[in-house]
């Protein structure tokens, strides 16, 4: 396994105050990337398993809703250790990706977004689905008796009705996704250039004797990161809100 702190030197110190250093930019980018997939990949399944869990009934519903949020009471490094387990070279679903398409996750980038992706799903299903239960059902009923599909239904009425809860749902996914930790280090390591993002670099220049001001540097680009991230959805569901308002007026 590669080792956990990285081989060369994070912060030197003597960079200009608010250049980004090749470690910082490296991790920064490389966070985005990974929470910007992360979204992009689960939204899908986020959006049918609210669907499933809100408007379905089926036997069982209740263990799939309790899968579903797991994660969101395990431990992190518990989620890394288990992904570590299945998609390992050696696991059963990582065998058979290796055998059938050569791919591998593990210490991968593509392997902190899977991490990533599973840690951050619980609260993009939370926020869809509670976009879900607020949706006026009678619309949804009065388009089917002018003779609408369910398929069309879904996508010219409730889907831009929960968009809001959508938009919401992607920002906290992705706000959690940059911010992952246990289950990144645990399943993909911390490789300085390809799994190591914001908080596993921020982690490294901790454990580095002197690194107090690289640490202090990391966390504030953190928290920039995150309050953009919740200022864009709070602007982006209110822009939803008042175009929902205005059609429906």
């Amino acid at each position: 396994m590669p080792a956990l702190a990285g081989s060369r030197p994070p912060f030197d110190g003597s960079g200009p105050l608010f250049a980004l250093t090749d470690m910082e930019r490296e991790a920064l980018v490389l966070s985005l990337q990974v929470g910007a997939v992360a979204v992009v990949a689960s939204l899908p399944f986020g959006i049918l398993m609210a669907w499933l869990l809100a408007r379905v009934p089926f036997p069982g519903r209740g263990i799939v809703n309790g899968l579903v949020h797991l994660p969101l009471v395990l431990p992190p490094v518990v989620v890394g250790y288990l992904l570590l387990v299945l998609m390992g070279r050696k696991g059963p679903i990582g065998s058979l990706l290796y055998d059938w398409f050569a791919i591998t996750l593990i210490f991968t980038w593509e392997g902190a977004a899977l991490a990533s992706a599973v840690v951050a799903f619980p609260l993009m299903v939370r926020a869809i689905r509670l976009g879900l239960d607020l949706v006026d059902r009678r619309l949804e009923t009065a388009a089917r008796t002018l003779g609408a599909s369910p398929k069309r239904v879904f996508v010219t009425v409730t889907l831009p009705l929960i968009l809001p809860g959508i938009i919401t749902g992607c920002v906290l996914a992705f706000a959690r996704s940059i911010g992952e930790f246990g289950a990144t280090i645990t399943f993909v390591s911390n490789i300085p250039g390809e799994t190591q993002t914001l908080p596993l670099a921020l982690y490294s220049v901790a454990q580095s004797p002197g690194g107090e001001d690289a640490a202090l540097r990391l966390v504030i680009i953190s928290c920039i990161l995150a309050f953009a991230a919740l200022a864009a959805s709070e602007v982006l569901a209110r822009r939803a809100q008042r175009r929902l308002a205005g059609a429906s007026a």
